[in-house]
């Protein structure tokens, strides 16, 4: 097993690492948008799904994977009533359209509006 670290998406806040590669597979921790190069949270659902897509995809990137080989995705949203527009930004992303789950949650970490997770093939 491989961790996955890179500079390209956030520093993790706890006891985890940003993923791991084993065989085939990668599995990325839930990211949240935060910024990496300024540490910020954009304002909006729209453009907090944008950085948390592009943080995933550094991830992905850094293990010798991509977007359009991603399997399955976890996706927690603070609010139900973000559907649509997270929808709209992950679609441009997510092309292959991998298995999902989508679920609102009480609280993410540090307030933000949403999180993804990824599993996906090298």
């Amino acid at each position: 097993m491989n961790v996955i670290e890179t500079k390209n998406a956030p520093g993790t806040i706890g006891p985890y690492s940003q993923g791991y590669a084993f065989g085939d597979l990668v599995i990325t921790s839930g990211q949240i948008p935060v910024d990496p190069a300024t540490g910020t949270t954009p304002e909006g659902i729209s453009a907090q799904a944008e950085q948390s897509c592009k943080n995933v995809g550094a991830i992905l990137e850094a293990a010798g994977s991509g977007f359009d080989k991603v399997v399955k995705t976890t996706c927690f949203l603070a609010d139900m009533g973000d559907f649509a527009a997270f929808n709209e930004v992950y679609a441009r992303y997510f092309t292959s359209k991998p298995a999902r789950s989508c679920v609102a949650v009480r609280e993410l970490p540090k307030g933000v509006l949403c999180e993804i997770e990824a599993i996906a093939l090298k």
